[in-house]
This record gives C-alpha cells, structure tokens and sequence, in this order.
C-alpha cells in the first residue's frame, strides 16, 4: 500500500491562484525566491534538456515591460482597451518570473513534450510560491504571445515563446474560490 501525504493532498486539493492585480508588498526577496525557484524546476524533462528558462522581474523591470507593451500595441493599431490590457499586468507587477519555453533540439524528445514541461514548470512555481505562504498567478496576456513583444521584452529566439509569467507577492485578503470541474463531465474512465 502507497505511504500517503495527508497535508500535501489536502494542500493540492484546495489550491488556487490568488489575483496578481490585488499583490501588495512584501514579495519574496532572493533568499525567499531562490528555494522557490529550485523546487519549481523539480518537473518532467524527459532527456534532461532543460527546455525552459527563467527570468525574475523585479519592480524596477516592469516600467519597461509596460512601455514596451504599449509601443507593441500602437504598432498594431489596438484599440484602447488592448493597450490597457497589454500594459496592465506590467504597470501592476511587483515581482514575477517569465518562463520562457525554449526547446532543444533532439531527435528523441518532441517539441510537444519539451513545450509541456515549460508548462509544468509555471506549475510548479504557483504551486511552490503558494506552499511557500506567498500568493501566485500565472498569467501571460496577448504580449506574451506577440513574437516581436517577446523578442524585445526578454530576447527570445523565434524558437522560443513564453510559457507564463508567473506573479509571486502579498495577497491582500483570500481568494475566493471559483467553480470547479465536474468529474464526470472531464473524465471516461476505460475506452468506448
């Protein structure tokens, strides 16, 4: 019979992201971030060709970011409500982390799998960030997914693409929690 982890099930089964937009101070310094960051890589990485990279935002990088969001948008003629959008995350930031999925070549991992886990990783950070009494959430917004944003905002390659950006601070009450799938409706249990 498995050994059970009773509080690490009970953690997982009522986790959830706090709102990035209502974090306040503090945010975890680099002493606090660092355990945060090395727990987080513990994903699959079939191959062991690190797949991803990390990039920590600090509240002196996010000015930036949002300038560079809205320039981003004006030369694709969005509308207001778009620019707000782009540049809101980053006008709000305190501190981040951009997981920036960026594939190796390899003739025996799959793009798909090297992609999933830059995915399991923004997991992971949530996940860890939260255990660790922090609030987090994953989020990424049409910038992130912009090729010419991306390549500006954090030098990626026409190879690579943003996999989240994953905001770590201060809740500043709890969240509540939202609905959640209904077993029957998401699982087939066997094949038909």
């Amino acid at each position: 019979m498995p050994e059970k982890n009773p509080a690490a099930l009970d953690f997982l089964a009522a986790r959830l992201s706090q709102p990035a937009k209502l974090f306040t101070l503090p945010v975890p310094d680099r002493a606090a971030l660092e355990p945060i960051l090395i727990a987080a890589l513990r994903v699959p990485d079939h191959g062991k060709l690190e797949p991803w990279r990390l990039i920590v935002l600090g509240a002196e990088d996010f000015p930036r970011l949002a300038d560079l969001a809205e320039a981003r948008a004006k030369e694709l003629g969005a509308d207001a409500e778009q620019t707000e959008k782009g540049r809101g995350q980053f006008d709000r930031g305190l501190l981040a982390v951009a997981v920036i999925s960026s594939p190796k070549p390899s003739g025996k991992i799959p793009l798909a799998e090297q992609v999933l886990s830059a995915g399991a990783l923004c997991l992971n950070l949530v996940t860890v960030a939260t255990a660790a009494g922090w609030g987090a959430n994953w989020l990424s917004g049409w910038p992130a997914h912009d090729p010419v944003f991306r390549a500006r905002a954090f030098g990626c390659t026409e190879a690579e693409t943003v996999a989240g950006i994953v905001h770590i601070g201060t809740p500043r009450s709890p969240a509540p929690d939202r609905p959640r799938p209904v077993l029957e409706h998401v699982v087939q249990w066997g094949l038909r």
